[in-house]
């Protein structure tokens, strides 16, 4: 694997996304190609200087787009290539067609979605719509707090991956983390050759074997082309990898808990509870909203209220069971989404309804949208947040958080 010096190993002061570049030369990824886009830039600038210096035995490909970015990624895929690449925003969008392709070719490719909001109008600042308006295409997607956790969570996705035969995407805020410097801990060699073995694809193209790939599918299961096997129709496929990206979710806290095991450094699997053990209030986020929540949290249990956080590590496949758990002695839950599905509620909001929906438990779920486009998400807003829903008579559906002209949240129904 190509390494640092010893006396570089141990831990530097990263951005975001300089911690993500030192995943993929750690991983010892073989094929990285990408497309420039604010905030994700720096992630591959760095990569590119890690191949030109000779750190990182790998080729890194210069595309006219991000459409064509994902495509090489494919293609290098599967070869048996472990490759790379990132995103942000309307780039990912215009992934869109190919995310759907690597997510049915079955490829375990490892994507940092650097999370910006949508245009139009346009902004270059954080929110989650890109990744969440993603979340059908097949892929894994797994959300962070920290640059440590960014590094962390990348070298165990190119495992998750590998095992689960899914691509996985990492998604971090933009410039709150991607461009925010943080110290981040290494891992050993020995370390990460024991997370993460050399890539043994069961399939590649080979000219001494070949092969032919991701053919018209009929719809209707058939015989092979020597009478002998019955191959599954289009359907069938989908059903089986429906069912096997639902048990990804058992990889992910397996992978999980090996590398923690490793390194000594714990992510709560699948999500991160706090202050929970006597909650009967639930705080739900994902990435800084979640650990900007700890913060909210400390001031309402000062208050006297049993206030606890559930971050939500895993939003694809959604571990409906493990929230379940997490949240089945509260009375009411407050869901902050970044992100917003138009004309509807947030995603993680409405997920977790869903689920819930088929069990027992019947919190009183609140749906509040914040920090769209970057706007400042503190700890004051999200006390004041919760405050108002526990105040409500009834679920806030929807409710919008700070908008111009309105600083208080209204039921939704």
């Amino acid at each position: 694997m190509n390494m640092r010096t010893e006396r570089d190993r141990k831990s530097r002061v990263l951005t975001g996304n300089e911690a993500a570049a030192f995943a993929c030369k750690d991983a010892s990824v073989q094929v990285v190609a990408a497309y420039p886009i604010t905030p994700q830039s720096p992630v591959t600038e760095r990569i590119a200087q890690f191949v030109e210096e000779g750190e990182m035995n790998a080729q890194y490909v210069c595309v006219e787009s991000e459409h064509s970015a994902i495509t090489v990624c494919i293609a290098a895929s599967t070869v048996g290539a472990r490759v790379f690449t990132a995103t942000s925003a309307n780039g990912l969008c215009l992934m869109h067609e190919q995310l759907h392709w690597a997510a049915g070719a079955r490829l375990p490719l490892v994507m940092a979605c650097v999370n910006r909001g949508m245009a139009a109008p346009w902004t270059i600042w954080t929110d989650h719509q890109d990744s969440i308006s993603q979340r059908d295409t097949g892929w894994m997607q797994l959300y962070v707090e920290d640059n440590q956790e960014i590094y962390d969570t990348i070298l165990q996705a190119y495992r998750i991956a590998e095992i689960c035969h899914v691509p996985v995407m990492v998604c971090y805020d933009g410039y709150i983390l991607s461009h925010t410097a943080m110290p981040v801990s290494f891992a050993s060699t020995e370390q990460i050759q024991a997370l993460l073995p050399p890539r043994t694809p069961a399939f590649q193209l080979d000219p001494a074997n070949p092969y032919n790939f991701n053919l018209v599918t009929m719809p209707e299961p058939r015989k092979d082309h020597e009478g002998i096997f019955e191959m599954g129709g289009y359907m069938d496929l989908r059903y089986r990898f429906q069912v096997e990206l639902k048990r990804s979710e058992e990889v992910v806290k397996s992978v999980h808990d090996a590398y923690a095991n490793l390194v000594g450094r714990k992510y709560g699997g699948v999500l991160k509870t706090y202050a929970m053990e006597d909650a009967d209030v639930a705080v739900l986020a994902m990435g800084t909203v979640a650990s900007e929540s700890r913060v909210a949290v400390d001031r309402l249990r000062a208050e006297g209220l049993a206030v606890g956080l559930v971050s939500l590590r895993l939003f694809r496949p959604f571990p409906g069971p493990a929230l379940a758990d997490a949240l089945n002695r509260v009375s009411q839950v407050v869901v902050f989404d970044r992100n917003v599905s138009y004309g509807h509620e947030g995603a993680v909001a409405s997920d977790l309804k869903s689920h819930l929906f088929s069990t027992d438990l019947r919190p009183r779920v609140s749906s509040l949208i914040v920090g769209l486009g970057g706007r400042d998400v503190t700890a004051d807003f999200l006390v004041r947040g919760v405050r108002q829903c526990l105040d409500s008579k009834e679920p806030v559906v929807a409710g919008w958080l700070g908008v111009l002209g309105d600083s208080t949240i209204r039921p939704g129904r």
